[in-house]
């Protein structure tokens, strides 16, 4: 069979690729290699959490498998692997906290419940049902209420719960107050061992600790926030393209640190139960972080107020924005520099050289504004012209009182946390 040959002509030459074109690729690549970056490390710290949780109940099942540790525990061995079952958490510090409440909860509930039996059974007759239905409304009604304080949910929830059940479990057992210590001694002790075998897995075996994970989280907002600055105000001025109606800047970085504030707060109820590891101490100021989370999502929040300006049915012309292009992007770079350089010195742990660098900044920032929004400049524009770019402007100025409170609650983090200078 003959082939047929297909000339192919020279092709025209390709247009060169615009600037700007260019330049969204190059970002679009560094955020897909970032994230990429992230999901692979949050992966692999998945697969070792499951393979920990693995070996966990590997050696509790030895209760059962080993016929001497069978023999000394019995059907109890059951109580040590739901144990293991149901604190075994991704962090070592949610782990901690969990194994602490509920061996706290057992203890109490147990030990109450026993009292509350044996005082039952000293009683008899029909007193032993007033005896026990009494104590389980009494203690049941408390601990419940108790449950609904906010500080005693935040922290000992879990613990509370369980000493409910336990109590309850001991109390209405209805066997003779011999046998109730002889079960509670049992069962504790087998819960004691699924505990330590949980500790013992999650602190001494890759431990994945929350005060490690709120570190970067918070550390890695100022950036986000950095870049949101920097990409929104290249929005605004950019050339308008009428064909364009909606801008092509995505808000979605303020967003997550926005939402940000129940995983903080997680994470630091967890960080709180850690013992001392890697570059966090005793009493570590974990408070701190929340007040500097709460910081970052109201920049953030200033920066979405933004979305308003560049989203607006009534857009002002270039030319107008070409008149306070200069300074304002003089300022939005410079809030840009000083979330990097905060979240720089947070991420290494040294203190930030406030007095000397930045704070001299953010007042000359204000300087430049409070020129910029002088009744001399916004009076030479069209009324709604005027109160658009006036809107931007204050924006602006509220985002700069912000970063410096922000800059503030850095510089007595680093106080408080001995950064090193």
């Amino acid at each position: 069979m003959g082939s047929t040959v297909i000339a192919i002509p020279d092709g025209e030459a390709v247009a060169p690729v615009p600037k700007e074109k260019k330049r969204f690729r190059e970002s679009l690549l560094l955020v897909v290699s970032f994230l990429r970056e992230k999901k692979n490390k949050h992966d692999t710290k998945k697969l070792i959490h499951s393979i920990k949780v693995g070996i966990a109940l590997v050696l509790v099942s030895l209760l059962y498998l080993l016929d001497p540790l069978y023999k000394q525990v019995g059907e109890n061995a059951m109580w040590a692997i739901m144990t293991v079952v149901v604190i075994f958490e991704f962090f070592a510090g949610a782990t901690l906290s969990k194994g602490l409440n509920r061996g706290l909860g057992t203890i109490l509930g147990g030990g109450l419940g026993c009292l509350a039996a044996a005082f039952a059974q000293e009683v008899g007759g029909v007193g032993n049902a007033i005896v026990v239905g009494t104590s389980v409304f009494v203690f049941g009604a408390a601990a419940t209420y108790s449950r609904l304080v906010p500080r005693i949910k935040k922290r000992y929830d879990y613990g509370v719960m369980i000493f409910i059940l336990t109590f309850n479990l001991v109390v209405v057992s209805g066997i003779r107050a011999e046998e109730v210590l002889q079960l509670a001694r049992e069962r504790l002790t087998t819960i004691v061992l699924g505990f330590s075998v949980c500790i013992f897995t999650s602190l001494l075996v890759f431990p994945i600790w929350a005060g490690d994970e709120l570190h970067d989280s918070v550390a890695s907002k100022f950036e986000d926030l950095a870049s949101s600055i920097e990409g929104c105000f290249e929005e605004y001025f950019r050339l308008v393209n009428e064909k364009e109606n909606q801008p092509s800047f995505s808000f979605s970085r303020c967003k997550t640190v926005l939402h940000s504030k129940s995983k903080d707060e997680s994470l630091v109820n967890f960080a709180r139960w850690e013992p001392w590891h890697g570059k966090f101490g005793f009493s570590y100021p974990w408070a701190r972080y929340l007040k500097i989370g709460e910081n970052l999502r109201d920049v953030a929040a200033t920066i979405l107020s933004f979305k308003g300006c560049l989203q607006s049915d009534r857009q002002t012309s270039q030319t107008l924005r070409e008149l306070i292009k200069e300074p304002c992007e003089e300022v939005g770079s410079s809030l840009a520099w000083t979330l990097r350089e905060l979240g720089d010195s947070m991420k290494k742990m040294r203190r930030c050289q406030t007095v000397t660098s930045i704070m001299p900044k953010l007042k000359s920032m204000r300087q430049e504004l409070s020129l910029v929004m002088s009744p001399s400049t916004l009076g030479l524009l069209e009324n709604g012209d005027g109160l658009e770019i006036a809107s931007f402007l204050f924006t602006l100025t509220v985002m700069v009182d912000k970063v410096e409170e922000l800059t503030k609650e850095v510089e007595e983090l680093g106080e408080l946390a001995h950064f090193h200078v």
